[in-house]
């Protein structure tokens, strides 16, 4: 389902990280992420109190938007969320994150996203195609 151009854009770009509970939406920017080779999404926690709140009470329920701003390529992912809170991808955010802050900041647990649609958000005959 995710090929390369989709993996290589979500490497190099930010996220908005959207949930929603109770009818009230919320979207948040996210730095420490990553792809797992088999094309799961992965989002370190250091403030995700909202997010994680959301998903809890809406089984999981995620999506993700994430953009080039100079070619304006761009992909929403729809999907399902689990979360963390010990194992190797938590102890790779936790080095990630106190390395940037310098010790002030740490990740609590990690978002391991699985994508169930991946949909085109490039202007163009390809937007709104589901891949």
């Amino acid at each position: 389902m995710m090929n390369e151009k989709v993996k290589n854009l979500l490497k190099s770009a930010m996220w908005d990280l959207a949930t929603c509970a109770n009818g009230e939406p919320n979207v948040v920017p996210v730095a420490f992420k990553d792809v797992t080779e088999d094309g799961k999404l992965l989002v370190g926690d250091v403030l995700l109190e909202t997010t994680l709140r959301n998903i809890k009470e809406n089984n999981g329920r995620i999506a993700i938007s994430a953009y080039d701003a100079q070619s304006l390529e761009g992909y929403q992912i729809k999907g399902s969320a689990e979360y963390v809170t010990e194992g190797p991808i938590v102890d790779a955010f936790k080095v990630a994150v106190e390395k940037m802050f310098n010790g002030a900041a740490t990740a609590k647990g990690a978002l391991v996203i699985t994508p169930e649609k991946i949909i085109v958000t490039t202007p163009g005959p390809e937007n709104k195609k589901e891949l």
